[in-house]
């Protein structure tokens, strides 16, 4: 390692369990969730969809490419190539944070790379729906890689003990911060006329917001967060770049080692891509099949926002009385019925509401207690590599559930069959999730396994001593 890398490195590493970090932690969740809700979940899609059909022929087609594409399906098979190129590039990014001690840096570099990006779809109007697809894959890309950076500071800044409430605490502080920009936005939609807007220019001004917010409350985490010392020295004569690859290899063949990681880590892609999918793609379901206006597709993101904010909290608690795994469990079981009830039953806004109450009591509580299981099954200097894996299918970032439901809205033109489609996703990940022992596999990677609940620890408490 050369002196100057020596130079820039704490002489002692922080301790973990700091209040002030923790905080500044949280607000990165607080920075990125304005992308998720104002740009993937609202206005993207059934904006870019209107592009897309402003530019297609008469049988309803565009031609990216030279592919024939029905026009609304076109944002569906745009985030699976998003997360295509993630695929590719997130590992080795991973790879190279853990050799490096620039995973503070790359978390600035990428969040803002990733914002300036989405203030340039400001410039989206007419049919110039490639420029929209090109901005998005840009943003959708920065967005995960900064995800990646900041997962990898939970095990670093939580100890095992904590990680479920702390991980609680910045999915919640994230829906609030992207719910509290989505409430301006809905104001500035509904009082277009007024302010002498078209709706196009108040979705173009919305997703300018999306990318402003994101840049300006990235500077607290960049503040509070502290560089650690690199784990794993570089091997002489390596460069970053290299390293990073031979080590991707590596984690790859280590992975066989630790085979409940792996069943957990396969469990998440499939489960996960589920709940991807229906926030990504929900806004667009209620506008096509039901004929919701965007108001009323706003008002709904909205109201699933402050929902999710006690929800998160919620499902922290909840945890330490049955389990996170066991939660995760009952929380799948959940999203498996509402999927079933939008096929069968919804056909009202009111209902539509309901539904989505339902579905945000749990989904932040099922994506932060993920986060914080998979922090305790992973090695320690390993962190960026296996959450680089791990944010291949998180937050807008699926590629199989979008594909299936792109491909089943093509073949059968119904928003419901392309709907109850996802519910294999939420099913798979329970039966493989039912499977995982989370205590063996902290154990088998040298982590300090998780606390049990207190539920099962009063029980035992009770039983008399051998």
């Amino acid at each position: 390692m050369n002196k100057k890398a020596e130079k820039t490195q704490p002489h002692t590493p922080p301790e973990p369990n700091n209040r002030r970090e923790q905080i500044g932690w949280y607000f990165y969740d607080w920075a990125n969730s304005a992308f998720a809700t104002t740009v993937i979940a609202v206005f993207l899609g059934p904006y870019l969809t209107s592009i897309a059909e402003a530019a297609a022929d008469a049988q309803g087609r565009i031609y990216p490419l030279g592919i024939a594409v029905n026009f609304d399906a076109f944002y569906p098979f745009l985030i699976a190539l998003s997360v295509i190129t993630q695929v590719l590039v997130l590992p080795i990014l991973g790879a190279f944070a853990d050799y490096s001690h620039l995973k503070k840096q790359l978390l600035g570099v990428f969040a803002y790379i990733g914002a300036f990006a989405t203030m340039g779809m400001y410039f989206l109007q007419g049919t110039n729906y490639l420029l929209g697809g090109l901005l998005f894959l840009v943003a959708n890309l920065s967005f995960g890689a900064s995800i990646v950076f900041y997962n990898a500071f939970l095990p670093e800044i939580a100890t095992s003990d904590r990680r479920d409430a702390v991980s609680a605490r910045g999915w919640a502080l994230g829906y609030l911060g992207g719910g509290v920009l989505l409430a301006l936005n809905l104001l500035l939609y509904a009082r277009a006329d007024g302010l002498g807007l078209t709706d196009g220019q108040a979705a173009r001004i919305s997703l300018l917001s999306a990318g402003v917010w994101w840049a300006i409350f990235t500077c607290i985490p960049l503040a509070a967060l502290r560089s650690r010392y690199a784990v794993k020295p570089l091997p002489a004569g390596e460069r970053y770049l290299s390293a990073g690859f031979r080590q991707l290899g590596h984690t790859l063949r280590e992975l066989r080692l630790f085979p409940q990681t792996l069943l957990f880590l396969v469990a998440y892609l499939l489960y996960n891509d589920g709940i991807q999918a229906v926030i990504a793609l929900s806004a667009q379901f209620g506008g096509q099949e039901l004929g919701l206006p965007l108001s009323s597709l706003t008002a709904l993101i909205l109201m699933v926002q402050f929902v999710a904010f006690f929800g998160a909290l919620a499902f922290g608690s909840v945890a330490r009385l049955i389990g996170s795994k066991q939660t995760i469990m009952v929380s799948l079981l959940i999203w498996a019925g509402a999927l079933i009830y939008a096929y069968a039953w919804l056909e009202t806004e009111g209902q539509f509401f309901a539904m989505g109450a339902v579905i945000a009591l749990v989904l932040g509580g099922t994506q932060a207690l993920s986060r914080s299981v998979f922090s305790l099954m992973i090695p320690r200097g390993h962190e960026a590599e296996y959450f680089s894996l791990y944010e291949i299918s998180e937050r807008g970032t699926s590629w199989l559930a979008p594909l299936l439901f792109g491909l089943a809205l093509q073949y059968t033109d119904s928003y419901r069959i392309a709907i109850v489609s996802l519910i294999v996703f939420f099913l798979l990940g329970l039966v493989l999730l039912v499977r995982v022992d989370v205590r063996r596999a902290a154990l088998a990677v040298g982590n300090e396994p998780p606390a049990p609940p207190r539920i099962r620890a009063r029980t035992h408490a009770a039983d008399p001593p051998d």
